[in-house]
């Protein structure tokens, strides 16, 4: 018996592409509201690094990278918020 098995396109994870959005709007937004995207791109970025894991999803660099872009802007946030 044969059986067949379908190759699908491996795809970005919804939770790495928010991490990445929500780190990148923590720096354009007033420091409170920095810190709280920080927070949202920390969270998604830790389940995105889990879900890339899987053969069919990719997006572990792009989470990867969105949690050192948050912990940046988590220390901007504080920073402006002192200032």
């Amino acid at each position: 018996m044969e059986t067949e098995t379908l190759q699908t396109k491996a795809h970005f994870s919804i939770p790495s592409l928010v991490a990445i959005g929500a780190a990148i709007a923590s720096f354009f937004v007033s420091p409170g509201a920095g810190f709280m995207l920080a927070i949202v791109a920390i969270i998604a970025g830790v389940i995105g690094v889990l879900l890339s894991m899987s053969p069919s999803i990719r997006g572990g660099v792009v989470s990867m990278f969105s949690l050192i872009v948050a912990a940046i802007g988590i220390v901007v946030a504080i920073a402006r918020a002192l200032i």
